[in-house]
């Protein structure tokens, strides 16, 4: 089995709001992957005395645990306990109605000998590879679906659309959030490679047109996760475009 794991800020004096892990269950038979990308808050505050980052550890670690250790609880369930563990952890010294509340996309798979599974909620992306060489996108696409005037203030977006329905969702401090999200499983003999990408990432196919998901797989294979990120960032520099010029970028690559 190969795994490779890149995460790099989109700015060095600022704290990395991703999390990604790879798990490998001492059997031998199994694992799971883990990707967050946590949601930057506007200026003005979340409601909330703890960073971003501080919340995706907190997730994060959640998720990584209860991935493993709850081999039988649908990814769903999971994403709920750890969406509600994370909660009771600053529910006594936060606002966790806010709608600005610490949050993040994710991203989850876990294999075992039988199957591979998958979980995402909102723009974080998994590709999933099979043995033939078809590529896979498995994407939650309900903020590509918004038309970009229904995005132009936080105010519209957080009153309209922020976890509301015909918006788009993230796991913030609601477990029931995770019914929301977009899962799946295939036999594990239908699967060769997993790759899993923040937005910051995905920007080679989806800004930067570079290639198809097939294409960034490949890349990703061939050159390396670092090298993804690398020439994401290179591209952002000669063709900056709308939004942050750099975002946060993470590249999970796993074959089974």
């Amino acid at each position: 089995m190969r795994t490779e794991l890149v995460s790099e800020s989109g700015d060095p004096d600022r704290a990395n709001e991703d999390f990604a892990s790879v798990v490998l269950p001492a059997s031998g038979r199994g694992g799971a992957l883990v990707v967050l990308d946590g949601v930057t808050p506007p200026r003005d505050g979340a409601g909330c005395v703890h960073s971003v980052h501080w919340f995706t550890a907190r997730l994060g670690g959640a998720l990584t645990e209860l991935t493993v250790s709850l081999p039988d609880v649908p990814l769903a369930e999971v994403l709920a306990r750890a969406i509600a563990r994370t909660a009771e952890a600053h529910a006594g010294t936060c606002d966790l109605s806010h709608p600005r509340t610490p949050q993040a996309t994710v991203v989850l798979a876990r294999w075992s000998a039988g199957a591979v599974e998958h979980l995402v909620l909102s723009d974080s992306a998994l590709l999933v590879e099979s043995p033939d060489g078809t590529v896979t996108p498995c994407l939650d696409d309900r903020l590509d679906r918004l038309p970009a005037s229904a995005l132009a203030t936080h105010a519209h977006v957080d009153t309209y659309l922020r976890n509301k329905e015909g918006g788009f969702f993230t796991a913030a401090a609601d477990p029931a959030v995770a019914e929301r999200a977009v899962t799946g499983a295939l036999p594990r003999g239908e699967v060769r490679t997993l790759a899993a990408l923040t937005d910051g990432a995905t920007r080679w196919v989806e800004r930067f047109r570079q290639g198809d998901w097939r294409d960034c797989l490949g890349y990703v294979r061939e050159k390396g996760a670092g090298a993804l990120v690398e020439r994401v960032r290179a591209l952002e520099r000669t063709h900056p475009g709308r939004g942050k010029r750099h975002d946060d970028a993470t590249v999970v690559y796993v074959e089974l």
